[in-house]
């Protein structure tokens, strides 16, 4: 009597390779996912901060001329870089003569009913002496 030989094969069964490929799929699905809302979340962020950037110069040019604005609204664009911007001042009265609010808002010129940033100081006169 022959002994008798047992041959065991290893490996994976087919069953368990579409099992993994499905779990590696969706690990790049999600992580394609999230890369791309990192993405998105960037361009936001860079848009936000040259809207600011706009708006604080627009305060600041008007405290460094000492300029006391005109009560009003008034629209001019303010671009950064590449990146299209409008400027929207409006100059308000307040309780004290011889202050004003002065608040700019940015747009996006591609997306003008979607407001960036709005900021806003007081601006005194100053008397003449």
């Amino acid at each position: 009597m022959q002994p008798r030989i047992l041959h065991t094969q290893a490996g994976f069964t087919l069953l368990e390779v579409l099992v993994a490929l499905i779990v590696v799929g969706t690990a790049l699905g999600a992580s394609l996912r999230a890369v791309g809302s990192l993405t998105q979340n960037s361009s936001g962020l860079r848009a936000s901060m040259m809207a600011t950037w706009s708006a604080e110069n627009r305060l600041a040019e008007i405290r460094l001329r000492g300029d006391y604005p005109a009560i009003g609204r008034r629209n001019f664009a303010c671009p950064q870089g590449e990146l299209p911007l409008t400027c929207e001042e409006e100059v308000f009265s307040t309780p004290n003569p011889f202050f004003r609010r002065v608040e700019v808002t940015v747009y996006n010129e591609d997306d003008p009913g979607r407001q960036i940033i709005k900021l806003a100081q007081i601006v005194s006169s100053r008397p003449s002496r």
